[in-house]
This record gives C-alpha cells, sequence and structure tokens, in this order.
C-alpha cells in the first residue's frame, strides 16, 4: 500500500500543478480530465494527512508515557486507549481508495432498458426498473436525462434510454448491466400463478469525440416523421433521425426531441456511446485470462439478478448475495449490491 500511497500523493500534485498551468486551462477537455482525476485524489490526499497526524499523535502520547512523568503520563492515556483504534479505521479507508479504478468510472453513462420475455408483465417490469434507477441516481445527487421512451401496454416500458450524468456515474452503474429476472403474480393473473419475466439492461459510458472517430462516409442518415402511441404522428416534418453505423450495422433511432438536429446530436451521442462500450468488449475478449470474479464484462446474455416478489427476494447471482427487502430495492435502494459488486471488481483488479 505504501508504494501506492506514494505514487496517488505525487500524482495529486502533478495534477494541482497541472490545473493552474494556462496552457492547460485552455483547453477544456483537458481540464474536464483532470478535474475528475482531483476529485478522485482529494480523498486520498485528505486521509493520509489524517492518518499521518494520527500516528505522529500516538508516537508522541508514546513518549510521554514513557517519560516517567505522572502527570504527562495521565494526559497521554486518552490517546493511547483511542488513537491506534483510529489508526486502524484510516489505514483500511485508505487501502479502500488505493485499490485499482477503472478511469471510465468517472464518465457519465447512458442506460438502455428494454422488456426481454414476458409480454406486458415484462413491460411492466421494464417500467419498476427505470423508476428504481431514477430514484437511485437522484438519491446519490446525480441528474437523469431521458433520451428516449417507448411505452408499453397497461403502463409498462418496451424500451428507455437515458442519460445520467454527474460524478462516479458510470461507476455506480456499471455492474447493472444484463438480464434482469423477476418472479411474481402479474396483475393479469386470475388463479394466482407466478410468473416468470425478463428485462435487459445496458449501461454505457458516455463516449468522447476523442475515444471513438466516426467517418461521416461510414453513416447512412434517415429522417421520417416522430409518432406517438398506436402509430399516431405527432409532427408534421421530418424530425426524427435513424443512424446506420455501416461497418458494424448498429442502428440508432431518436425521435423525442423537438428538432431534427436536437435529434441527430443526441443518436450520435448513443451511437458514441455503443460505439465505445463494443470496443470495450472486444478487448475484454481477446483477454487470454478468465474473469474470476464474473463482475469484469458486463456479459448481455447472463441473468445477473432475480426479485422474487413472493419471498420479497432480491439475489445477485454473480456474487451470491441475497437480500429480503425486495421494495425498498425496487424503491433505489441498491446501495448494498453497487458496494458489493464494485468491492469484488477491485479486489480481482488487486489480485490480477
Amino acid at each position: 500500500m505504501e508504494a501506492r500511497l506514494r505514487a496517488a500523493l505525487a500524482r495529486a500534485e502533478e495534477v494541482a500543478r497541472a490545473l493552474s498551468d494556462p496552457q492547460v486551462t485552455s483547453d477544456p477537455a483537458r481540464i474536464k480530465a483532470l478535474g475528475r482525476e482531483h476529485t478522485h485524489l482529494l480523498p486520498v490526499v485528505r486521509t493520509a494527512d489524517r492518518l499521518k497526524k494520527a500516528q505522529d499523535d500516538l508516537a508522541q502520547a508514546r513518549e510521554m508515557a514513557d517519560s516517567g512523568d505522572p502527570d504527562l503520563a495521565q494526559l497521554a492515556e486518552a490517546d493511547l486507549r483511542e488513537l491506534p483504534g483510529q489508526i486502524t479505521t484510516l489505514e483500511a479507508e485508505l487501502h479502500e481508495l488505493l485499490l485499482p479504478r477503472d478511469p471510465l468510472d468517472d464518465r457519465d453513462a447512458i442506460v438502455e432498458v428494454r422488456a426481454g420475455t414476458g409480454g406486458d408483465e415484462a413491460a411492466l417490469f421494464a417500467a419498476d426498473l427505470l423508476r428504481m434507477y431514477q430514484r437511485f441516481v437522484q438519491r446519490r445527487g446525480l441528474t437523469v436525462e431521458m433520451m428516449s421512451l417507448s411505452d408499453g401496454t397497461s403502463g409498462g416500458v418496451k424500451e428507455a434510454v437515458f442519460a445520467v450524468r454527474g460524478a462516479d456515474a458510470f461507476g455506480l452503474l456499471r455492474w447493472e448491466a444484463g438480464v434482469h429476472r423477476v418472479q411474481r403474480v402479474p396483475a393479469t393473473e386470475n388463479q394466482g400463478r407466478i410468473h416468470t419475466s425478463a428485462a435487459t439492461v445496458a449501461v454505457l459510458p458516455e463516449a468522447e469525440e476523442v475515444d471513438v472517430v466516426i467517418h461521416p462516409n461510414d453513416l447512412k442518415i434517415d429522417v421520417f416523421r416522430s409518432s406517438g402511441p398506436g402509430g399516431q404522428s405527432v409532427n408534421t416534418t421530418d424530425s426524427a433521425v435513424r443512424i446506420t453505423h455501416l461497418p458494424t450495422g448498429l442502428v440508432v433511432s431518436q425521435q423525442d426531441q423537438k428538432s431534427q438536429l436536437q435529434n441527430k446530436l443526441k443518436a450520435m451521442e448513443v451511437l458514441r456511446a455503443r460505439l465505445l462500450d463494443r470496443m470495450i468488449a472486444e478487448q475484454e475478449a481477446a483477454r487470454s485470462r478468465e474473469r474470476r470474479a464474473m463482475v469484469g464484462t458486463g456479459d448481455r446474455s447472463a441473468k445477473i439478478r432475480t426479485y422474487n416478489y413472493p419471498q420479497s427476494r432480491v439475489t445477485d447471482h454473480r456474487i451470491n448475495l441475497s437480500v429480503h427487502n425486495l421494495q425498498a430495492v425496487i424503491d433505489g435502494d441498491l446501495d448494498e449490491f453497487i458496494t458489493a459488486l464494485r468491492m469484488a471488481s477491485r479486489q480481482e483488479r488487486l489480485d490480477d
């Protein structure tokens, strides 16, 4: 830990100097990247300072206790009782802060929720997941920007795409990617039988233009009229946009914004994120080793979590964690899962 701490403190000094460099301050992209790094390193610096002070205070208390002066020894008693525990706690905090961190974690995130198998019940479950994530990120002080929403019947959701903006957005949500399964009695079920339905969640790091280069000749852009539920036209102009990335076949449609330009910009944002996600997935697949913690690839085909309503149980299958407070989870209390998954991933990186 000492070597990682020295490196982190040295890097914190470099970042602080760079942030005051006039050549750097004139580069918005560079300032944004350094600002993210500074936000991550600042808790390391502060915790290291607190740890050093506690260690110095403990050394001074021991000197006082060994001085042979009864009055000084009495003054040192409280510090000798309390400081070792404080130092242990601070060392654990610092160890957590120094665990390897993916630089993508600080990115904004684009989240896609889609109804899977199960018909109307799957669409209702997708709507539940959408509300769950909205409540979770709002509790964390992040903002949600809805990019597109396709309603299903009976209040369900066929597909929702939204951006989550704020510090550590992708880092908080990245492990939610995969197939979510629900077991419950649907509202339309007359005989009380439990049905199993599913929804898929994709979580993409927002791509910056320097991450993914998209050549105009690689794009096919179609425009059409926006439509509402049931196919009714809600716009008399061709404001909706469909972008096809010819080399990969990826298709993004956007119609929720007011103008064709706004729809095009949003569609390009989603396309960049999907291309970056694809590039990351290919890099992961190229690695010869297998993932031990089963949380490193965000495999879309894997069933990652089950929400069992009859038993009020939520189980994450990647880390074998079950909690019996389903309603709280659906209301956005994902902290226990997020913390456990992040720790599993960081420990895996540390073991490598």
